[in-house]
């Protein structure tokens, strides 16, 4: 993660990082769900700053799949004179959101096709000085209900 700007007010804070991650797709169906490619979109303070390729691929009935991910993000479009920005580097904290859905069909007795979504809403924020995320929490109530 490359950080600018904390030390000198007059010139707006601006972040480059990647980050590898893992997304599982649990399928709780008694049949195969095949899904289409997606993305999921990371942002800060509802600006997009990165996108991340789930390419199409396959759960087996009642299994879990695992899909190694790995998105590069920059705040080129966050706003410069964005408050917010400037207040988490102050906290050493990036606060960051999460969002994707894959659809796809879900395949029983290999004759019954019934279209499925999942959807995925995470909260993070990354730790400025250790460069690791801390507070990761994903579900219906990530960004607090």
């Amino acid at each position: 993660m490359q950080q600018h700007g904390p030390t000198n007010y007059s010139t707006p804070p601006y972040f480059t990082m990647k980050i590898n991650a893992q997304v599982t797709i649990k399928n709780t169906n008694f049949g195969k769900f095949e899904f289409d490619n997606s993305t999921a979109t990371i942002s800060f303070g509802g600006f997009p700053v990165g996108r991340a390729v789930i390419g199409k691929g396959k759960a087996k009935a009642r299994s879990t799949k695992r899909v190694d991910v790995s998105v590069s993000l920059s705040s080129n479009n966050v706003l410069p004179e964005n408050y917010e920005l400037r207040y988490n580097f102050d906290l050493g904290k990036l606060r960051l959101t999460s969002q994707g859905t894959l659809k796809g069909k879900v395949y029983l007795l290999k004759v019954i096709k019934r279209k499925k979504s999942a959807e995925m809403n995470c909260y993070m924020e990354v730790n400025i000085k250790t460069k690791k995320i801390e507070n990761l929490h994903c579900g219906k109530c990530a960004y607090g209900c």
